[in-house]
């Protein structure tokens, strides 16, 4: 269930953007007192947090927009208890891991419950996430509620699915391969008013459909985990 802004108004910005260059978004003008950005580096497609530290040391933070839990490497730490994520000099959030071996990819998954009932806002472009203390601005966004995991609408050849919104996934759309073999196919895929036409997609062994930054990229994505919702606008930034 969305909820839809008007779309000659979405048009119109676009229009602007293309226009001028602008870097406005969504919240421009909005307070920015409770608001902190940090920045991040795309690497083999998955979001790392680059200006951030765990316990005061840097290393490899992958941003996790559906794990529940934040994950550290044992080989990265072996503190028990509650550890720190610094966003900046000022600004730090504590958080009591899960312990797991992450195969070298990453140091640490940040999870949804550091941000706490917050929200945040991926840029893709400008490689900002910004942590938001009153929740998401859904301006010109289409939003989506959830139940558990974030999640969004997709339409898969005219099928309506919901699909977790996991900044984990490198990959455009992962569907259930069921009793299948997996394998890659085409697929025709709308998001958020978005034609994307056929794209490649996958099919894994998956509960549940998830969708990746090969797609997300294509949008500011906003995740409010107090109330449960996820607001898409698509940028015009960024070619389809």
């Amino acid at each position: 269930m969305y909820s839809k802004s008007s779309r000659h108004a979405t048009c119109a910005l676009a229009l602007l953007f293309a226009a001028a260059c602008s870097s406005i978004l969504p919240w421009h003008d909005e307070p920015t007192g409770n608001e902190v950005n940090v920045t991040f580096v795309i690497l083999n497609n998955l979001l790392f947090l680059n200006s951030v530290s765990v316990d005061g040391r840097p290393g490899r933070f992958l941003l996790g927009s559906a794990q529940l839990r934040t994950i550290i490497d044992p080989k990265f730490t072996s503190k028990s208890g509650p550890h720190s994520l610094q966003l900046n000099q000022r600004e730090s959030l504590r958080f009591v891991p899960v312990v797991a071996d992450l195969h070298a990819v990453a140091d640490a998954i940040v999870g949804g419950d550091l941000w706490g009932n917050h929200a945040i806002t991926i840029d893709y472009r400008a490689g900002i996430v910004t942590f938001q203390r009153e929740g998401m601005h859904p301006e010109l966004m289409i939003v989506y509620k959830y139940a558990e995991e974030p999640a969004v609408n997709v339409v898969v050849n005219g099928q309506i699915v919901s699909a977790i919104v996991d900044t984990t996934s490198p990959d455009t759309l992962v569907l259930p391969r069921g009793a299948a073999a997996s394998e890659r196919r085409t697929a025709h895929i709308q998001i958020a008013d978005t034609d994307f036409g056929n794209v490649d997609i996958r099919t894994a062994d998956v509960t549940t459909p998830r969708v990746g930054n090969r797609l997300l990229s294509r949008f500011l994505v906003s995740i409010d985990y107090g109330r449960h919702q996820v607001g898409l606008w698509r940028d015009p930034r960024i070619a389809l």
